[in-house]
């Protein structure tokens, strides 16, 4: 699979698009608003900041797209009604940096621009300043900007995301597939494929790290929002379940003759949730960076608070439905491009009622890791 040509979310304002279906990723941003506005405001304080360069980095595209934008503008303007220093009042330029994978839909960005800046001049006056976005296609796991550019770099659920599916996966042991009838990391997973995932998750987060010290000006932050799991083992539920299911939704269409068995044992997710130790350790390793925090937020899988309690049949079939929605948004392009688009409705309704079962007998939740770290002068 080449992921840098396929995957990217469903596109539009329809039903099954990103845009209606990411309230889950909304609900991540509004976590981690409190931890942005400290990151910008340690930002402003500790700099001398006349132009300031942002980047978000899997910017994707629908209403969640600009919140970050207009986040970091509250957090100046907070930061400067709070503070009598002067190289604050001198922060009027904002340079913003949207960054996706050249398949996003950058149209739909683009056509929200003018009624954006139109309610930030309405919101904000005279204090807004200058605001320039634009827009800036490619992989993040390499260079995307010029060197000492940025202050302050934001990623909010990409980087469990991989460059590629990791190599070997295709391979075969004894006449059979090394992850037959599994679409990621499961608990029926021999050594070697957790191995790969973990290796290939660790040299792309190092190569991010990399990319980010060279664009970056020392003192500048970044926050990193991305799904993680709750401990070392890579086969708890909080980190594969939904995975799982997605499997066995396939593994339903074989048993009814619509798709292939070896189609399935052929299709490996490029995704990996780590472990805050994985991300501390890729951190000390790469060495350009300083660990300001790294927290862990549990989330439920329809994008709800962490406090709802639904055991009642018409709140697990909804749920369900909400989560094969989310699910779909995001992978679709994925599992259309390897099983053809005909069997995609029929996919994720099996894949809604999988969910709504299990959800009615174990509330899992994702586990969210948010890092913040600092570049080394």
């Amino acid at each position: 699979m080449e992921v840098m040509q396929i995957l990217h979310m469903n596109k539009g304002v329809g039903e099954t698009s990103y845009a209606q279906n990411s309230k889950l990723q909304s609900k991540i941003i509004s976590i981690t608003k409190p931890i942005i506005h400290d990151a910008v405001q340690e930002i402003l304080h500790s700099n001398n900041i006349e132009s300031m360069g942002i980047a978000d980095l899997g910017c994707s595209s629908g209403p969640n797209t600009l919140l970050l934008i207009s986040e970091i503008i509250d957090a100046i303007i907070r930061t400067k009604s709070c503070s009598l220093s002067l190289h604050l009042s001198a922060t009027t330029e904002l340079r913003v940096f949207l960054n996706d994978l050249f398949s996003n839909d950058f149209n739909n960005i683009f056509m929200s621009l003018p009624a954006f800046y139109n309610k930030l001049k309405q919101e904000k006056g005279p204090e807004l300043g200058s605001l320039f976005i634009s827009a800036t296609p490619g992989s993040f796991y390499g260079r995307l900007f010029p060197a000492r550019s940025l202050h302050f770099v934001h990623s909010s659920s990409s980087l469990h995301w991989l460059s590629q599916v990791p190599p070997g996966l295709d391979s075969k042991a004894a006449g059979e597939a090394l992850n037959k009838g599994k679409i990621y990391i499961s608990k029926t997973s021999p050594q070697c494929v957790l191995d790969s995932y973990a290796l290939q998750f660790h040299n792309d987060f190092s190569l991010f790290l990399k990319s980010r010290a060279e664009e970056m000006f020392g003192g500048g932050r970044m926050v990193l929002s991305l799904m993680g799991r709750p401990s070392y083992d890579p086969t708890t539920p909080a980190s594969c379940y939904q995975w799982e299911l997605l499997a066995h939704a396939l593994m339903t269409l074989v048993s009814e003759g619509l798709i292939a068995e070896e189609k399935v044992d052929s299709f490996n997710a490029p995704y990996y949730a780590p472990c805050e130790e994985e991300l501390s350790l890729a951190l000390k390793k790469e060495g350009s960076f300083l660990m300001d925090s790294l927290e862990a937020f549990e989330i439920d899988w329809d994008g709800g608070g962490g406090d709802q309690e639904l055991h009642h049949t018409f709140d697990m079939v909804g749920s369900g439905q909400k989560v094969a929605k989310t699910v779909r948004a995001v992978v679709e392009s994925m599992l259309e491009s390897h099983f053809g688009k005909d069997i995609m409705d029929h996919l994720f309704q099996c894949y809604a009622k999988l969910v709504s079962n299990h959800l009615s007998k174990s509330r899992t939740r994702y586990i969210n890791l948010v890092l913040v770290i600092i570049k080394k002068d």
